[in-house]
């Protein structure tokens, strides 16, 4: 089961200007299908421009055995998008935000850009597989974006962002 998930932490709620203006447990936020919340995304990035996705364990609640971005994650309430990378990074991927620069893509939201919640979207530059969290993820691929979209077009699931934040940051190629 999805450890991080049965601990229904509170996530904050905000408005379109993602300022906080309450919270609600984790499992209310799904269950009322509200976009209104906060998490952050990292890619991986090898030299040659490939990205690291991993594909998400079965027992995940949501999107079980997906492909998935290198790293994701929750802002819990009360922390910032910078505190949820650095502890998530940490958690999934066993990299530490302090000895290995993250670029930050940029910041999207429901209304404007039809992603799933307010999002912070990071890079990490590195050639080296990630040492991942065997209870996150069940196996990887190094794929340039095009290689990405032909597995999803063969029918490769992935979590709902996946695509769109591929295409938005890296293009389609």
């Amino acid at each position: 089961m999805d450890t991080a998930y049965t601990l229904d932490e509170y996530l904050d709620l905000v408005d379109e200007n993602d300022t906080v203006i309450g919270k609600k447990k984790r499992s209310e936020v799904y269950a009322e299908n509200l976009s209104n919340f906060r998490v952050v995304n990292a890619f991986v990035v090898n030299a040659k421009g490939e990205l690291w996705i991993p594909r998400r364990t079965a027992d995940k609640h949501i999107f079980p055995l997906c492909l998935d971005m290198s790293m994701g994650g929750h802002v819990t309430h009360g922390e910032t998008y910078g505190d949820a990378l650095k502890r998530e990074m940490q958690e999934e991927l066993n990299i530490d935000t302090d000895k290995v620069p993250c670029r930050f893509l940029g910041h999207l939201t429901p209304q404007k850009d039809g992603v799933s919640a307010h999002e912070n979207v990071y890079e990490i530059r590195m050639d080296e597989t990630p040492q991942y969290n065997k209870r996150d993820f069940i196996e990887s691929f190094w794929l340039t974006p095009k290689a990405l979209f032909e597995r999803i077009s063969r029918g490769e699931k992935t979590k709902r962002d996946l695509p769109k934040l591929v295409k938005i940051f890296y293009g389609e190629q």
